[in-house]
């Protein structure tokens, strides 16, 4: 048996559903069994365990030299399976898809007025480290984009997105490096002043008078048709689960090992549930004992980035959640404001959303140990609902507080 690179072996990418039960055992086990190649590389036998390889982003791949080998375990361990997040201390990259792909992990920061000094730590994920959109959907967009041209199913050079504006961004600016064109579907919802640095960018911005719903969703899909441009789908796009297998989960348990701890809850938003079910399928299916809660907004509530689980989420059916906390705006805005005042960190407001979360929890008793909340993206992009809501909420805000 030998150690062939992975990125030096030819897969088809199987739909994730066909693979998921593989994927769940190598992270369960923490080994695989070999796969068989032929002679140019190509996978024989063993089609499974290289799509969980990849979607995890091990280095190396296990290659069988003979029939009995294929029995063999081999520990991820061994397979280079951190080498994907491990630092560069020097951070010079020789372009942005170096950039992108290489810059990690994301910090990860104490919390010290949430923590308590023997029996809870709160870490928060600081995601807007990210250099396009500021955010975690850099994430889905560098990895939808980068397989597409990699893979050459670049069928199109235009692309349409529906975005609450940071996929948009992220999107937009790729393109532009690529010699791309993309064309932003924005809904109801998002902020005005997002259309200038849209307009700054160069892209094309189509305003919707509906929210981010499957009647938006299917007008891109049938311009997108019409007009020979591609969608990326950030929300039915296994991708956006893979990628934060392969990055933000792997992340947090290499940095949490470095300093020899390992999370007990993780607390994250719903949106595309996309980063919320990577994390649990991993951390429940490495640990078992994590649990996992998620957080959406209130029904009389809009979160930007965040969505109400009914409204339909592709991955969620892979993991099995230990709770779902609904937040209003003004709750999480109260959040954002108490967050920048105590700690000099301001958070967007589904950060604002999921750090509410993590206190009621705390509230409530129910967090001890290793906590990570997962903050998508910077607060600087809200600068309307900021305005606004600190009319609205800020003196309720100090008086709770005296």
């Amino acid at each position: 048996m030998r150690l062939v690179e992975l990125s030096a072996i030819k897969g088809v990418l199987m739909d994730l559903d066909l693979y998921i039960d593989q994927l769940r055992s190598v992270i369960k086990s923490w080994s695989t069994n070999p796969i068989v190649i032929d002679s140019d590389g190509s996978v024989l036998h063993g089609l499974e365990v290289y799509n969980a390889l990849w979607s995890l982003g091990t280095k190396y791949v296990p290659v069988a030299e003979s029939s009995d080998e294929t029995k063999y375990r081999v520990s991820l361990d061994d397979l280079g399976f951190y080498n994907n997040v491990t630092v560069r201390n020097t951070r010079v990259y020789m372009d942005l898809m170096d950039f992108l792909e290489n810059d990690n992990p994301t910090p990860l920061v104490k919390l010290k007025y949430m923590s308590k000094r023997d029996s809870l730590s709160v870490w928060v994920k600081l995601e807007w480290y990210h250099p396009l959109s500021l955010s975690i959907k850099d994430r889905v967009v560098w990895h939808i984009l980068k397989n597409i041209v990699e893979r050459g199913s670049l069928s199109s050079r235009v692309f349409y997105e529906a975005s609450s504006t940071n996929t948009g961004l992220g999107l937009v600016s790729l393109a532009n490096y690529l010699g791309f064109k993309a064309r932003i579907y924005l809904p109801s919802t998002a902020q005005r002043c997002v259309d200038y640095l849209f307009k700054a960018l160069g892209a094309e911005v189509v305003r919707s008078d509906m929210p981010i719903t499957s009647n938006l969703l299917k007008r891109v899909l049938e311009d997108a048709s019409r007009d020979g441009a591609l969608v990326l789908n950030q929300f039915e796009n296994d991708l956006n689960f893979i990628v934060h297998l392969k990055y933000t989960a792997k992340e947090i348990d290499y940095q949490l090992l470095s300093i020899r701890r390992r999370p007990k809850y993780i607390v994250a938003g719903l949106g595309t549930s996309g980063h919320l079910s990577a994390l649990a399928f991993y951390f429940k299916n490495k640990y078992g004992d994590v649990k996992v809660y998620g957080v959406q907004p209130s029904r009389d509530s809009f979160i930007p980035g965040l969505r109400r689980v009914e409204t339909g989420m592709k991955w969620l059916k892979h993991v099995e959640l230990d709770g779902i906390l609904d937040v209003s705006i003004e709750e999480a805005f109260k959040t954002v404001v108490e967050v920048a005042r105590r700690e000099g960190l301001l958070v967007g407001l589904s950060g604002g959303a999921v750090l509410h979360g993590v206190r009621e929890l705390i509230e409530g008793g129910e967090l001890d140990g290793d906590v990570v909340a997962v903050i998508p993206d910077h607060g600087l992009k809200y600068i309307e609902l900021l305005e606004f809501l600190l009319d609205k909420c800020v003196e309720d805000h100090e008086e709770a507080r005296d």
